[in-house]
């Protein structure tokens, strides 16, 4: 299996700039080099993302207008408001599944957990969601100060309690650690004096952003060795013109996109690039991904998918439909990752984190469960703000999906009896590490060329290589 020609490298590409290739493109991974593939993928995701709005007219008068609701009301307002970010939910993994926008959605998706935001205000989440989808692929700094004034992070991070005379460090301190500049680049006065330029920031009912000026510190504040009457913005100015902003960033996306592990080196020459580019995200992604480096064989196989990777990727590759899509949310759940639901403003971690016996029984043996071919019984870990009131839960009969199996055999048409093997594990495994063809044989049903191809489709999803990319 030759792991440096234009198939695996464009696999590689989709996994890492998407959420996995489709079958229906398999001549295409093929015949295209990686280059092409690149262009093709920066091309399909540069018109700006549509407005994602589940929150209904009603709703939304409600929220404009909290302070006159009774007691019962404002119950039902949230109530109401974790529903629709369930719905908001659904709607995003529709886009990552079937947008042919990937590489702006896997971005959105990688923002999404830097800026890791547990608002439980529906309009204020929607609202956060477009600035990260629709600044994906933009400028950092253009990014980095529209989250900072969304209602949702402002509000999250405790930004409306930051008045003068009584400071609240949270937001100040959390945009320096996780957003910018890591720890161990800034002091503890830095964080006190930024929090003083950051008094006034607030956002109304409807979600805009607010300065309230009597509620400013307008002193003269001492932050990252410069000196002035600094507000909020002069505040992220000065933090994207240190050096340590440039390669926090870089580190944490090359972290994410290429390996875990990458060198201090490779790290310190794309942040430089990165810094030069004025912070642009879609460059330094081209730079990224059009490099031999990107495509070591080091580089490859060798990072666990996360549930959200994991579950749109199966959707991607097998194509279903579900009549209760809802149920995904469970999956999620079950998986240990919902969107919107953050475990805390870190964002989720990575890795073998992502992995203990429960998820990884899970996880295998969820092709199985997608066709009714299983069914188990799980209880799902207790979350207060993502109760899904199925617990203990019993899946299997539950998904009734509806593959389309005519589409996906399709792709492997032309393929040999003796060949189906490798072609099928061609575009399901990135694994380094290749699960024996001999085990499959006595597992798969050949009664019938397309139930051969089934079989072994869910065989190979339902392997630990197949939780790689």
């Amino acid at each position: 299996m030759n792991r440096l020609d234009n198939q695996w490298k464009n696999q590689h590409l989709a996994w890492r700039a998407g959420f996995g290739p489709q079958a229906r493109d398999i001549e295409i991974l093929r015949n295209n080099s990686p280059s092409v593939q690149l262009k093709a993928m920066i091309a399909a995701s540069q018109q700006p993302p549509t407005y994602i709005d589940v929150v209904s007219n009603s709703m939304e008068g409600m929220l404009m207008n909290r302070r006159n609701l009774s007691i019962e009301e404002k119950r039902q307002l949230r109530k109401q408001s974790r529903d629709d970010i369930k719905t908001l939910n659904l709607r995003w993994l529709d886009e990552m599944i079937a947008s042919p926008a990937q590489l702006r959605e896997k971005m959105a998706f990688f923002w999404h957990g830097h800026f890791a935001c547990r608002n439980l205000n529906i309009y204020y989440q929607q609202l956060l969601l477009h600035i990260v989808r629709t600044n994906a692929l933009g400028n950092f700094g253009d990014l980095l100060k529209q989250v900072s004034k969304s209602a949702a992070m402002l509000n999250f991070l405790n930004n409306n309690q930051n008045r003068k005379g009584h400071p609240n460090e949270n937001f100040a301190r959390e945009v320096m650690e996780l957003f910018t500049m890591g720890r161990g680049n800034y002091s503890e006065t830095d964080i006190k004096e930024a929090a003083r330029a950051f008094t006034g920031w607030g956002a109304d009912a409807s979600g805009a952003f607010v300065f309230r000026n009597n509620q400013h510190d307008d002193g003269s504040k001492r932050f990252l060795g410069q000196e002035g009457n600094f507000n909020g913005d002069d505040i992220l100015a000065i933090i994207l013109a240190q050096p340590a902003t440039a390669n926090f960033i870089t580190g944490k996306l090359i972290r994410y996109f290429v390996n875990e592990q990458a060198p201090r080196e490779k790290i310190d020459y794309y942040a430089d690039r990165f810094r030069q580019s004025g912070y642009d995200i879609q460059s330094l992604l081209a730079d990224l991904f059009s490099s031999n480096w990107f495509y070591d064989v080091a580089n490859t196989g060798n990072r666990i998918k996360s549930p959200i990777e994991l579950w749109v990727g199966i959707r991607r590759q097998l194509p279903f439909d579900l009549p209760a899509p809802e149920i995904q949310l469970l999956v999620e759940k079950l998986l240990g990752q919902v969107l919107f639901y953050p475990p805390n403003v870190a964002g989720w971690p990575a890795g073998k984190n992502w992995i203990d016996s429960s998820t990884l029984l899970f996880r295998m043996r969820l092709p199985q469960l997608i066709t009714g071919n299983e069914a188990l019984q799980l209880n799902p870990k207790q979350d207060d703000d993502v109760q899904m009131g199925r617990a203990p839960v019993q899946l299997g009969r539950n998904f009734r999906a509806i593959i389309n199996w005519p589409a996906y055999i399709q792709a492997f048409a032309d393929s040999k009896e003796t060949d189906r093997y490798e072609t099928v594990n061609r575009f399901l495994l990135q694994s380094k590490h290749q699960p024996s063809a001999a085990v499959f044989e006595n597992h798969n049903d050949k009664s019938s060329p397309e139930l051969a191809i089934g079989t072994l489709t869910l065989n190979l999803m339902s392997t630990p290589e197949y939780q790689i990319n």
